[in-house]
């Protein structure tokens, strides 16, 4: 299991938000360059980007940043959400050397267009599902939908997306633990790779999703845990591959 940091972009500033608000953020770092150079340094194999202004506007506010960090690591797997919601943009990241793009609200509000980018961009393709109480959230987390996640998570089978990013509302941003039944479930209802996301505070944490032993579960994303110091992103790293 990969242990993937998080860059959330907002302002051209590196921050994290506590349950998506934007209002509730914290600023880590207005050198988001370097940060991406620390998770590096640190071992990391994939970044996880999201341009929050992006998923406000619905469209990318943050891309000179990212396709400076796509350009000084072209070798690491970067993914990148936020505000992707057409095959220009999703061209434009590709371009820039980003390996995958996370398509959210679109995903949900036009679940055509995912097969239509996954065509267009074989192998590129993510989709983000963030949910709240099972049911899919859109629009930077605004706007809760009634559509459940695992019923439309089945809908991409088909279309070859590359996985699923799942993140718990809830549990996003407040150092809990992530939602460790709800993701296995979702592994485990789909054919689909899934990335765990929201809520992981310590090794503890790593060591849960890890003991739910399923093998659709590819990663972890972690954010605040990083920044704060309550994760080691080697430590942790190593301690999934030596899991058995």
């Amino acid at each position: 299991m990969l242990i993937i940091p998080a860059i959330d972009l907002k302002d051209g500033a590196c921050v994290r938000l506590r349950q998506g608000r934007m209002e509730d953020s914290t600023v880590f770092s207005d050198d988001p360059v370097s940060m991406a150079a620390k998770w590096v340094d640190a071992g990391c194999r994939r970044l996880h980007l999201v341009d929050l202004n992006g998923a406000f506007e619905g469209q990318p506010v943050n891309g000179e940043v990212v396709t400076a960090i796509a350009k000084r690591y072209p070798n690491l797997p970067i993914q990148i959400g936020g505000g992707i919601r057409s095959l220009e943009t999703i061209e434009h990241y590709v371009r820039a050397g980003v390996s995958y793009v996370i398509i959210g609200t679109k995903a949900v509000k036009q679940p055509e267009f995912v097969a239509e980018a996954c065509k267009a961009f074989p192998g590129k393709v993510i989709v983000g599902l963030d949910a709240k109480d099972g049911f899919v959230a859109t629009d930077g987390w605004a706007e809760v939908s009634s559509v459940q996640v695992i019923d439309l998570a089945r809908r991409f089978e088909a279309d070859g997306v590359s996985a699923i990013v799942y993140t718990d509302i809830a549990k996003d941003g407040m150092m809990q633990g992530c939602n460790v039944p709800f993701t296995k479930a979702l592994a485990e209802a789909t054919r689909i790779p899934v990335i765990a996301s929201g809520g992981i505070h310590n090794l503890g944490d790593i060591e849960t999703l890890l003991k739910a032993n399923t093998p659709g579960i590819i990663g972890a994303i972690t954010g605040r845990a990083i920044y704060e110091g309550t994760l080691d992103v080697a430590e942790a790293q190593a301690f999934c591959d030596n899991y058995a």
